[in-house]
């Protein structure tokens, strides 16, 4: 893995230094700066070297030194990729970098390149002969590109932060960003938190024209579902025989490094298969597997973490998340996330990468499964949702809301307070805004006291809205498109790519290979969930793989327990960090929901946790 950042037109190379430095925990192992003067074109590349250690120092350039890139990422089919083009007549000048085929792959195929590409990316290209820079991120946007363009710079870089480090991109709060941040959790892309900046889309490639600076953004590749329904009457052993053997070829290209290499294992049935297919691949007493455990037992799965870890025989390293561990975390992982998420679970993954980079370079993971396969809760109450908007009156339902805030509070991990209490803020909004809002830190309300102004809700979930119209299937492929289009590329690869990059530590998804993708996409709904059984397919495959014990137990997520650590919290933080920076938020709602939450009167965990890693990353723009 490795950091970029560059910019063309004012600026100079002090701009270049600030922005290359913010991003050094992403590269630790190197540093390459390119000034093109004749042209205002300045590059910085951080690396941190994974593949070819010797020979792929960036930028790198072509023979003739028109062509330059810098990169980040992995390529995974870069080596059927090099001898196509070798076919073609190309030369190559390294020995196996994957990044000196994006230099050929341009020169061949032009924009066409990144559709050609399995793995995960962002990188830039600088053409001196066609006088532009073409940016490109791969299809679920696993690594990030900012951009912003002014009329004085368009400029670019791996994370915010080190966008806005240059002199002339602005630091002021979107309130759009900041409406989006707490109706999602997240903020959708191409919105970002600064006013003026954007996140190229996943599966976008951008082109700047360095002649009369006209910017173009145009999708490659977008996740869409496109059933085969004559696979409906397929036997499902035979579908599930082809789906192990496509992430048996999945893993084994993920396993390709020239550095220490391990697997993140939670006990999960994502996780588990991973490790059950990596040992299929390499001796096992070369496999280490890492696990995070919690003191709160409703929040804990090492137990089956270890079960797995022992069956397999691999080497199994684990930590416990205990409230004093996660204090002493928050200013050093919220403050440097870059951009905020509602989600907590940061913590965990950070400690996770950590402790794992003390003995690998490169980790495994099953990020994706639950997206591809239908995992998460909301699958099972599809049906009922349903039922109940035809069943039940607005004024009922406004009652049952009621009853449900006089429940008893529980801190346990998905308590039945917590689900019932989320599950009928969903079913307050029609089903274009239902996914997105059962998990929003904020409902309209509340977006609207924080903010001082009428929030929307069709403005606020006006992508989730158009992502749902889109989509021609039923409920569960529906919410599928969702969750896979805008909560694992927007949270989940969020969390996990800077979680891991602030230790120097690469993170792979499995289940994000292109062939398994395309597999998924082919695959009725009734193949991921059937009878009430979520990622039924999945299951299938790993049948004589993974024991009954951890295929059929029930799902727990990679939850924390905020809801009780928050109490644990000086509110104050919170309070003052929104005085200071984000004066358009209401410090007096933000008092309300504290003290709500700390008598246990509601449970405001997913606000308060948002608000609080706003405060830090605000707090901590520019470093």
């Amino acid at each position: 893995m490795c950091g970029l950042a560059g910019f063309a037109g004012q600026g100079d190379r002090d701009d270049l230094r600030r922005m290359s430095a913010s991003l050094t925990h992403r590269g630790p192992d190197g540093e390459g700066i390119f000034q093109d003067d004749e042209r205002a074109v300045f590059l910085a590349h951080r690396r941190l070297a994974i593949v070819d250690l010797d020979g792929g120092a960036q930028p790198m350039w072509d023979g003739g030194g028109n062509l330059g890139v810098i990169y980040n990422g992995e390529i995974y089919n870069h080596l059927a990729l090099r001898t196509e083009l070798e076919g073609l007549g190309h030369r190559f000048l390294t020995d196996h970098s994957d990044t000196e085929v994006l230099i050929h792959g341009y020169r061949e195929w032009g924009d066409g390149l990144p559709g050609r590409l399995n793995g995960m990316f962002a990188f830039a290209i600088f053409d001196r002969e066609r006088q532009r820079i073409f940016l490109a991120r791969d299809r679920f946007g696993e690594k990030p590109l900012y951009y912003s363009k002014t009329g004085r710079v368009f400029a670019f870089a791996s994370e915010l932060t080190a966008l806005i480090a240059h002199s002339s991109v602005a630091t002021n709060v979107s309130m759009t960003g900041l409406r989006k941040l707490l109706g999602y959790g997240f903020i959708p892309s191409p919105h970002s938190l600064y006013e003026g900046s954007h996140k190229l889309p996943p599966g976008h490639s951008l082109s700047f024209d360095l002649t009369d600076r006209s910017l173009s953004v145009k999708p490659y590749w977008q996740f869409e579902l496109r059933p085969d329904h004559s696979l409906e009457g397929r036997d499902p052993d035979l579908l599930a025989e082809e789906l192990r053997g496509l992430l048996g070829q999945a893993t084994e290209r993920r396993l390709m490094s020239d550095v220490p290499l391990g697997v993140f294992l939670s006990g999960g049935i994502d996780s588990s298969a991973i490790l059950a297919l990596a040992s299929q691949i390499q001796p096992v007493d070369q496999i280490h597997a890492f696990s995070i455990g919690f003191e709160e037992a409703s929040f804990d799965e090492l137990a089956y973490a270890k079960r797995v870890a022992e069956l397999f025989g691999v080497h199994h390293h684990w930590d416990v998340l205990t409230l004093e561990k996660a204090r002493g975390l928050l200013d050093s992982v919220l403050g440097r996330m870059d951009e905020p998420i509602a989600d907590p679970s940061i913590l965990p993954t950070h400690l996770l990468c950590r402790f794992a980079r003390e003995k690998i370079t490169v980790a495994l993971s099953g990020d994706g499964g639950d997206e591809l396969f239908a995992g998460y809760d909301p699958f099972k109450a599809l049906k009922l949702a349903d039922w109940y908007e035809k069943l039940v009156p607005a004024p009922l339902h406004s009652l049952a809301r009621g009853f449900v805030k006089l429940l008893p509070r529980s801190d346990a991990n998905m308590s039945l307070d917590f689900k019932l209490g989320r599950t009928l803020q969903g079913l307050s909004y029609p089903w274009p805004m239902r996914n997105p809002a059962w998990m929003a830190p904020c409902d309209a309300q509340q977006l609207s006291e924080l903010l001082r102004e009428p929030a929307d809700p069709e403005d606020v979930y006006e992508e989730a809205i158009a992502c749902w119209n889109r989509c021609p299937g039923d409920l569960i492929d529906k919410t599928l498109s969702y969750f896979t289009r805008f909560y694992l590329t927007e949270d989940i690869l969020h969390k996990v790519d800077r979680a891991a990059m602030m230790t120097s530590l690469e993170s792979r998804a499995v289940f994000l290979d292109n062939d398994v993708v395309e597999f998924c996409q082919r695959l009725p709904g009734s193949f991921k969930y059937r009878n009430g059984t979520r990622k039924f397919l999945l299951k299938q495959s790993m049948q004589g793989l993974l024991p009954d014990d951890i295929l059929n137990r029930p799902k727990k997520g990679f939850g924390v327990p905020a809801a009780k650590w928050l109490r644990e919290l000086a509110n104050e933080q919170i309070e003052q960090n929104m005085a200071n920076e984000l004066p358009s938020v209401s410090s007096g709602t933000v008092e309300t929901l504290w003290a709500e939450h700390a008598s246990g009167q509601f449970d405001h965990r997913i606000a308060l946790w948002t608000l609080m890693a706003l405060g830090h990353t605000v707090r901590n723009r520019i470093v």
